[in-house]
């Protein structure tokens, strides 16, 4: 009778084990999104109040826009992302946070990009664990979304199938002779909307030669609207995706392979199927030849 107790009590200690383990390894798993809350009330309002929220926890918000109807997109960032963002080769991709408000239903939810997540992405030297913080505490934190859960180790290798792009295998949109003149490139394009291009949101990263644009498109396939319409379907809003990023870094100007920025904010996205990767196998290239009309200052029916 003893050993049947004691091997009772051994198997529910294996079982315990496990079970913390699990745990462990399940609260270690990261998410793109942060919902921070749903409410009811006036939109504006409620951009205006989320606006509010961010300055006053110490966010400095380096751009607005609304890229279709219902849905506003605040950009921030802060001494500490800045700090982060010139610690790593191409951190400037990780210098902001972006918080969206989005109407759905007779809901508007507030969310924001998860830092820790993107920080692992964007192979940045901090994990953004403060910033994660700082944010929750403006904003609030219902629940993490967009994922199954991925691990900061994958996430720093991160490619969403084989042959499919990685962090390092970026567009290269163009090269200069100063980082100077590719900045004022840029600039240019944006100015005069090549291909369906404005820009957002400029940041410059502080000691490096190294400039972060966030860029609105507007183009049939490239665009903002276009492409969330397709993939931006769960009952939880995804806004916190855009707005897309250009990077002078040097004398050359980079942006994330659409297969991989895509990716990195939807991975749990179907590759076939309707609201799939499929119904905007059109975008990656577009995006390219959008971002490279910017970049050379080509006009729409210039080849």
């Amino acid at each position: 009778m003893l050993k049947i107790k004691l091997f009772i009590q051994s198997v529910f200690s294996v079982f315990f084990l496990f079970l913390l383990v699990s745990m462990a390894h399940a609260e270690a798993l990261l998410k793109p999104h942060v919902l921070a809350s749903q409410q009811t009330g006036q939109y504006t309002d409620i951009v205006s109040k989320t606006r509010g929220a961010l300055t006053a926890a110490g966010f400095e918000i380096a751009g607005e826009y609304s890229p279709y109807k219902d849905a506003t997109v605040i950009i921030v960032t802060s001494d500490a992302l800045k700090k982060n963002a010139a610690a790593s080769k191409f951190g400037g991709y990780g210098v902001v946070q972006r918080v969206a408000i989005s109407k759905y239903k007779n809901q508007i939810q507030v969310s924001y990009t998860n830092p820790v997540y993107m920080a692992n992405v964007y192979r940045m030297k901090s994990d953004l664990s403060s910033v994660d913080a700082q944010l929750e505490k403006a904003l609030g934190k219902v629940k993490s979304f967009g994922a199954k859960g991925i691990s900061a180790e994958d996430l720093r290798k991160y490619h969403y199938k084989i042959f499919m792009p990685y962090f390092d295998d970026p567009y290269e949109l163009g090269d200069f002779d100063s980082y100077e003149a590719a900045v004022k490139a840029v600039e240019t394009g944006l100015a005069a909307s090549r291909g369906g291009v404005t820009k957002v949101y400029r940041i410059d990263i502080p000691g490096k030669k190294q400039t972060v644009f966030g860029v609105a498109m507007t183009r049939e396939c490239s665009g903002d609207e276009f492409i969330m319409n397709k993939i931006d379907f769960g009952d939880i809003k995804a806004a916190t995706h855009l707005p897309y990023e250009l990077m002078v870094s040097g004398k050359n100007v980079y942006a994330l392979h659409a297969k991989f920025r895509i990716a990195i904010n939807f991975p749990d996205l179907s590759m076939m199927g309707n609201n799939s990767f499929f119904s905007i196998m059109c975008a990656p290239g577009e995006i390219e030849d959008a971002l490279e009309k910017v970049v050379k200052n080509k006009k729409d029916d210039e080849e």
